[in-house]
């Protein structure tokens, strides 16, 4: 069988999808039979990933980016295979060769808001085709699968749930090694939307910091907040500016040198599909703050500490609670183990290529 992935997400410095994709082709390097198929990587520039040496990859390239390179370029470089996989929520609208597409949420119409106008309409127009278009769709929780079967009119019997895995980050000091300068470091990764509320973060940690001088913020995370929200200039304002650090983007070693350092992480998101850092954290042996949410709690169960509204004062709570409470660290970290088991990254690449297999063969 000849699967193409649109692999556009592993150039450059990948996230979200990007990091979705390669756990995915990694799992595959190490999956039984997976190896009987032949991987068509389709992106707009050459690229070489020599750690998945177990699977036969041919990477084929266009010139062009963005929706123009996926409804012209890419359905040409897909002709000669038998299934196209889209990890990240839309392809090709017209083709002959059936098409798979993770679609990881519907934030774009469940909250238009959130967005540029033109960006929003863009996305609810090309993903809700896609979905339509789509032999299966996959994504990533069972709040995703109820919100894209309301927010895109799709049939539920076409969207399958395959949760994501637990990314267990190489480098670092590792689990329970905290540095004596960690001190009590509070961290949060991920893209910066206006929906994961990192001013409030800043604020609550501010207040936290009156009370704790040893505390420190890192904030990892490409700044896409529309309107835009100078995080720079928050940090500044701050009375503790000089315990905070953000940055839009570190390697995976100095991610996994964080983690390790961590003793709080912070992900206050009012609208997730999954939300795989704080998973990350976890298996790191950092206990989370999390927004009480739907999604928050079908993934991450007892194994959080939830705050019920953004408020500053709530997040200072909550956060010197998993800092300095032994009792509740003790009790997050108990629940860890048991939620980590959930999530693998080789049940999701197994699962995610039957889907593809089935559609192709059908």
């Amino acid at each position: 069988m000849r699967i193409a992935i649109d692999a556009r997400e592993l150039i450059g410095k990948p996230t979200g999808v990007g990091r979705y994709l390669r756990n995915i082709l990694a799992a595959w390097n190490e999956l039984p039979g997976a190896a009987a198929h032949q991987y068509v990587l389709c992106s707009p520039t050459p690229f070489r990933d020599h750690t998945l040496s177990n699977l036969p990859i041919t990477v084929v390239t266009g010139r062009g980016h963005g929706t123009l390179w996926e409804q012209v370029v890419l359905p040409r470089l897909i002709a000669d295979t038998n299934i196209l996989f889209a990890p990240g929520y839309s392809g090709p609208l017209r083709g002959r060769v059936p098409m798979v597409v993770t679609i990881h949420d519907v934030s774009f119409a469940a909250h238009p808001e959130w967005f540029a106008w033109r960006e929003g309409l863009r996305r609810r127009i090309v993903t809700r085709r896609s979905a339509q278009r789509a032999a299966r769709i996959v994504t990533v929780s069972d709040f995703s699968k109820r919100e894209i079967v309301r927010h895109l009119g799709v049939d539920g019997s076409k969207v399958e749930v395959i949760y994501s895995g637990a990314t267990r980050l190489e480098g670092g000091r590792g689990k329970g090694e905290r540095g004596p300068d960690s001190g009590a470091l509070v961290l949060f990764v991920g893209s910066i939307f206006n929906r994961r509320h990192v001013p409030e973060l800043i604020d609550g940690f501010t207040r936290l910091a009156q009370r704790h001088p040893q505390a420190r913020l890192e904030i990892v995370g490409d700044n896409r907040t529309t309107p835009h929200l100078d995080i720079d200039r928050m940090v500044a304002g701050s009375p503790a500016r000089d315990r905070i650090r953000a940055r839009s983007y570190v390697s995976d070693p100095e991610l996994a040198d964080l983690y390790a350092s961590a003793s709080a992480f912070a992900f206050l998101s009012d609208y997730e599909g999954f939300a795989m850092t704080p998973l990350e954290a976890l298996g790191a042996g950092v206990p989370a703050v999390l927004l009480d949410t739907e999604v928050a709690r079908e993934i991450y169960g007892p194994a959080a500490r939830y705050v019920e509204r953004p408020d500053p004062a709530d997040i200072a709570g909550a956060l010197e609670a998993v800092l300095f409470d032994q009792a509740e660290r003790t009790r997050l970290l108990g629940a860890a183990a048991p939620t980590l088991e959930r999530y693998s990254w080789r049940d999701c690449a197994h699962r995610t290529l039957q889907v593809l297999l089935s559609c192709a063969q059908s």
